[in-house]
């Protein structure tokens, strides 16, 4: 059926706005944590019996988690803040590029460097942004963009007194270690 097609990524999208991981949704909802996953990823057909308790446990009701007959274009998306950052999605979570307006917080912690697989493009909206990447470190001001192999050891942070806000664009491998990672 068309319309489960995106339930899967929803069901996951619903998990991660609330900032849950799959063993802590899985445990509320009384199944294993492989089995969510499996729901997630599409490997594993829905039925009402293993989307009632999840359902019930995100507030959300299955029609949710359907995709309408008539998609509406509009991202409906939270913005989730956490380790000095906050992110909005701007694309759609079964979408083959993500993009996200990022800003970054000065009070951030200091992140070590990141290594993965993927690319990142990223775009100053307001602010200054300090991107160390390998051996250079670069201070990006309004309107500069920046293009790079993530498997550059690379992080990003606010410099000066106010936050830098951000429009970055990540392949789907990039986008899920980049903002899903736990540091």
């Amino acid at each position: 059926m068309e319309e489960l097609r995106s339930l899967g990524p929803r069901l996951r999208s619903a998990r991660q706005e609330r900032g849950w991981t799959l063993d802590e949704l899985a445990e509320r909802a009384g199944m294993s944590a492989s089995t969510l996953s499996r729901l997630e990823s599409g490997k594993r057909q829905a039925s009402l019996e293993l989307l009632l308790p999840l359902t019930r446990q995100l507030g959300i009701r299955v029609d949710d988690l359907l995709e309408p007959r008539e998609r509406d274009p509009r991202v409906h998306r939270s913005a989730i803040r956490r380790e000095g950052m906050t992110i909005a999605p701007l694309t759609r979570e079964e979408s083959e590029v993500r993009a996200f307006k990022i800003t970054y917080h000065t009070d951030a912690p200091e992140r070590p460097l990141q290594v993965h697989d993927g690319h990142e493009w990223l775009y100053v909206l307001s602010g200054r942004l300090r991107l160390h990447l390998g051996e250079q470190e670069l201070v990006l001001g309004r309107g500069e963009a920046a293009e790079f192999d993530t498997t550059v050891p690379h992080r990003m942070r606010a410099e000066g007194g106010r936050p830098a806000e951000v429009i970055s664009i990540f392949n789907t491998v990039g986008e899920r270690l980049h903002l899903h990672s736990a540091g």
